[in-house]
């Protein structure tokens, strides 16, 4: 049986990245014969978790939000995960009891934290808030007026934290931000907070021509040295990058020319635009980075499972820009203006349009957890989606080593 196993992260009033909350469905259409319960069914699931992929493959050194069933909650299951790793999710489903709240006074005397999801105010749900850490609320799924009375009210249970979720702009972040919500969670850090007649700063405008000059189907090595080579932040990336673990070099490399000339021109492709864009991010919450090399290399690794010519280095270039304009703030097709990209990944970027456009539509809807629409991106690529799944996992990795090296 395939096992989807996505993550969508938690921020704090900084836009930190604080935790993970793990997504799962036991198969694309989230359906099991109907001889399976759902408390097995999330037994099967969690077991994956824990003993198949592991906590550290998924959310790294993060903390994870994992639900629960009420039956898993009153039989003790969530004490199988490591309290100091997980935030143990009580679905909104569960109702009030004694059991119920027995379980949980247990669960926090062994040390564990206890969120409960979708929160939505009603006293019966209330009942549940002295026994937990964390109330999450959908942040969409209440009138704003509504939803500042209610957050007034609650103030009386000062030991909380509030964790809105569904927070899909910026001003929504402000907003809650000002009603007192404690973490965020949502899509709202990969937007563009676009300003009229923003200005470019000249440091990344320099990124963009080195970007712009990795993007040409040839690449002139002399050239990309030359702007390599003043930039010091760049050029201590690269000769640390190439000295690293990753390539197990017998003898230490000292020269900007050398190492290039040792990537070549894919690897001098791939380095430079990672270390560029990384240099582009910065002051932007470091997830905004992480999740581009995600889908910069999920995407050339579902490009090379396929038998096609399809140039796999586009589509990780394609992965690696679909954020850029919340990098720069800037309108998608004004970036795509100033870089040599092909017309279908220009397409792919600015319309979502081209036979490129359904691969970064199968990466976007599986990070969210929209698996069933992920599945119908990959039938248009014919890419079976258990290759998706082993893929998003490698491509979780290789974001966590190459960030390291990259460091």
């Amino acid at each position: 049986m395939e096992i989807y196993i996505a993550r969508q992260p938690i921020f704090d009033r900084h836009k930190r990245l604080h935790a993970y909350e793990v997504l799962y469905r036991s198969g694309m259409d989230n359906t099991y014969p109907a001889s399976v319960d759902s408390d097995e069914a999330t037994h099967t699931v969690l077991a994956h978790v824990l003993f198949n992929i592991g906590l550290d493959a998924i959310t790294g050194n993060r903390l994870a939000l994992i639900n629960f069933t009420e039956n898993h909650l009153l039989q003790g299951t969530p004490t199988q995960l490591p309290r100091t790793r997980c935030i143990i999710e009580i679905l909104e489903s569960i109702l009030p009891s004694a059991e119920v709240f027995t379980a949980c006074l247990e669960l926090k005397r062994k040390g564990y934290t206890l969120a409960l999801d979708d929160f939505d105010f009603n006293r019966r749900s209330e009942q549940l808030i002295p026994y937990v850490d964390i109330v999450k609320v959908d942040f969409q799924g209440i009138d704003r007026m509504l939803l500042n009375e209610n957050m007034v009210r609650m103030r009386q249970y000062a030991a909380v934290q509030w964790l809105a979720e569904k927070i899909e702009s910026h001003e929504d972040f402000t907003l809650a931000q000002s009603l007192g919500f404690t973490y965020f969670q949502g899509y709202f850090f990969n937007k563009p907070e676009i300003l009229k007649n923003r200005k470019i700063d000249t440091s990344k405008i320099i990124l963009l021509n080195l970007l712009a000059e990795v993007c040409r189907p040839e690449i002139n090595l002399k050239k990309v040295e030359q702007m390599v080579a003043p930039d010091v932040s760049l050029s201590y990336k690269l000769l640390r990058y190439i000295n690293s673990v990753y390539y197990s070099l017998v003898r230490k490399v000292t020269s900007i020319r050398y190492a290039l000339t040792y990537l070549g021109e894919s690897g001098t492709r791939q380095f430079v635009s990672l270390a560029a864009a990384s240099e582009i991010s910065a002051g932007k919450p470091s997830e905004l980075m992480r999740l581009s090399m995600v889908r910069a290399e999920l995407c050339r690794l579902l490009a090379a499972s396929r038998p096609s010519s399809t140039d796999a280095s586009q589509l990780f270039l394609l992965g690696l820009f679909s954020l850029l304009d919340a990098m720069l703030d800037m309108p998608m097709d004004e970036l795509t203006d100033q870089l040599p990209l092909t017309a279908e990944v220009k397409a792919a970027l600015n319309e979502r349009k081209g036979p490129f456009a359904p691969y970064l539509q199968a990466v976007t809807t599986y990070e969210q957890g929209e698996f069933e629409a992920c599945t119908e991106f990959l039938r248009m690529l014919n890419i079976a989606p258990d290759i998706m799944i082993s893929a998003y996992f490698r491509a979780l990795a290789w974001a966590d080593l190459f960030d390291a090296n990259l460091a």
